[in-house]
């Protein structure tokens, strides 16, 4: 006795009707055109369009009203934001570059860019290879991912002023939220 391996049940003889059967302007890939609109219809939408436009430019007056004041206090944020009085931290190459200031971190490559608000920022990361010109700043996230950038000097001794700029950012605005965490682990025997 033989027995079969897999499904006991039968395809169904459904005759396949192809659309070129069925419509002879049948064109694979092609789009029936869209029925055309009556001229009563298009008279109704222009009404339509004119009421609701009158009704658009009274409210766009007293949006206007209310836009101009959060443009006022959006002005004077963005003035108190360009304006910091922390330091700033800039190095680039042909390739890359590195941006550190009250913002947080940004970080480009070529055409790939990232952006670090100090929030986001576990720790950043300074090396400065014995031999070679290549200063690599590397930026750590909480969620354990890195972000490495080399840079290269035109001298040797250019890292050092990087790394002692690049410190004076660190100090100034990512060791605010350190100093709050570093007395309870003080404490601990």
């Amino acid at each position: 006795m033989e027995q079969r391996i897999g499904s006991s049940s039968q395809p169904l003889d459904v005759p396949v009707v192809p659309a070129a059967a069925v419509d002879p302007a049948y064109i694979p890939g092609l789009t029936s055109p869209a029925p055309a609109e009556p001229e009563d219809a298009i008279e109704e939408t222009a009404t339509e369009e004119a009421t609701t436009a009158e009704s658009a430019t009274e409210d766009t007056a007293t949006e206007e009203a209310a836009s101009d004041e959060a443009t006022d206090e959006a002005a004077e944020e963005a003035a108190e934001e360009a304006d910091p009085d922390g330091p700033v931290f800039e190095a680039s190459d042909r390739r890359a570059s590195i941006t550190a200031d009250h913002h947080g971190v940004r970080l480009r490559l070529d055409d790939q860019e990232c952006e670090f608000r100090w929030e986001e920022i576990g720790a950043v990361e300074t090396e400065a290879p014995r031999f070679g010109k290549r200063f690599t700043v590397t930026v750590h996230t909480p969620d354990r991912r890195w972000y490495p950038v080399e840079i290269e000097a035109k001298a040797k001794s250019q890292h050092k002023e990087w790394e002692a700029a690049l410190d004076e950012v660190l100090d100034a605005y990512f060791e605010e939220g350190a100093d709050e965490e570093e007395p309870a682990e003080e404490s601990a025997p």
